[in-house]
């Protein structure tokens, strides 16, 4: 099997890659028989041509030749080629209007299509992924946006960094005063944030203990969502009941919205589950956060302050409370500041893109071996141009009925 690393064309184009040059030169010694490998020329991505071809990849410009093209993020229509086998991260399952129109055209041009976010093992649970890098570069610049708003310290931006180990020397600058930092989700995200709120060497304290203690250094708490989600009727939690029927609770998290002065949000959210809290609670005197890092990035979603994702060339903005409207990033003191960028693990693209390589090598290789694989059928959206048993729910989607 002949697989080809295309070359990322969305615009703006994503550093990341599927496998860095010394994990595709060890697959093709280990699988020489069975796999080879060529890279699609490319000046954006994170890793040079010329490292994959010191490993001893091909690099080539026509990659029409290959069985298999991995990428990361969407392919843009006209780069697809017809009736070829593509793995990448379609953001359609979810019948995302956006990318109506590609779907459609992976459907006209007989395209066999996996999807990494639908790749699970047998419990159900995703394999392969970038969540933690989502939170560690989500933390800091939640912590870059606190220097830049208090003028306590100033860093470098994430993706200034070659690597992590930079970004971790990034870190010895943060200097905080007693303030509170809350985290929503447990999840990978969660502890990629967590990470980096410990190598700043903040204290993890219970939630009890951070709505009631007063501390005398910058602390935080992380969430469960029985934290912050009550029964309507009677004020009590039940987890089976809560991630089956979401729309039976609401969310109580403003108390910890009063005592925190930094929210970090990084779990996932039902659009049936009630949100954290509403648009017109930051007009308190009470609500005392004033930085968001919205590592969901939910536009309308859990956090009514993202009103839209932001960029890496324009990470923040902010919402004045009086008003509820959008301003500028750090236009006034008093306002709230809203870090929502939608792609943060390409901002610290190596490291990412290494920590990725190796969950494919573990979880998508072997099936990608087998003669057939329910694993890869099941992350199959399309079969050579039609929609599989498991995605036909998008075919009104794909014709513009919803």
């Amino acid at each position: 099997m002949k697989i080809g690393i295309i070359r990322e064309g969305k615009v703006p184009p994503d550093k990341r890659v599927p496998f860095t040059p010394r994990q595709l030169a060890d697959l093709q010694n280990t699988f020489q028989n069975q796999l080879s490998f060529v890279v699609e020329k490319s000046a954006v991505r994170c890793y040079t041509d010329q490292e994959y071809l010191d490993a001893g990849i091909a690099v080539v410009e026509d990659i029409s030749t290959c069985d298999l093209l991995m990428g990361i993020k969407e392919v843009p229509i006209g780069q697809l080629i017809p009736n070829k086998r593509y793995v990448f991260f379609s953001h359609t399952i979810k019948k995302q209007a956006n990318n109506r129109k590609l779907l459609q055209a992976v459907l006209e041009k007989g395209i066999s299509l996996m999807d990494y976010e639908i790749l699970v093992d047998e419990q159900g649970a995703r394999t392969v992924a970038f969540g933690k890098w989502a939170g560690v570069v989500g933390a800091y610049n939640g912590l870059w946006t606190y220097g830049k708003k208090s003028g306590l310290y100033d860093l470098n931006r994430a993706f200034e960094c070659f690597d992590q180990a930079e970004l971790t020397l990034e870190l010895k600058k943060v200097q905080l005063p007693p303030i509170k930092i809350v985290v929503t989700g447990a999840g990978k995200v969660g502890r990629g944030v967590v990470e980096v709120l410990e190598k700043v060497g903040l204290k993890q304290v219970s939630a009890h203990d951070f709505l009631h203690v007063f501390y005398d250094e910058a602390v935080f708490t992380v969430l469960a969502t029985a934290d912050y989600n009550r029964r309507k009727t009677d004020g009590g939690y039940d987890r089976q009941e809560f991630y089956k029927s979401p729309q039976l609770y609401e969310s109580h998290f403003l108390k910890y919205a009063e005592v925190s002065d930094i929210f970090i949000a990084a779990a996932y959210w039902d659009r049936r589950a009630p949100r954290l809290f509403e648009l017109k609670d930051i007009q308190s005197e009470d609500f005392n956060i004033s930085v968001i890092a919205d590592i969901t990035c939910d536009v309308d979603g859990s956090v009514p302050t993202t009103f839209h994702p932001t960029s890496m060339a324009d990470p923040v903005y902010d919402v004045d409370r009086q008003t509820l409207s959008e301003i500028p990033a750090f236009g006034k003191q008093t306002s709230i500041s809203v870090m929502a960028i939608d792609n943060l693990p390409t901002e610290l693209p190596r490291d990412a893109s290494e920590d990725f390589g190796n969950q494919l090598i573990r979880h998508f290789i072997p099936e990608l071996l087998k003669s057939s694989s329910k694993v890869l059928d099941k992350a199959s959206i399309t079969k050579e141009g039609d929609l599989t048993i498991e995605y036909i729910y998008l075919q009104d989607f794909v014709e513009g009925k919803e």
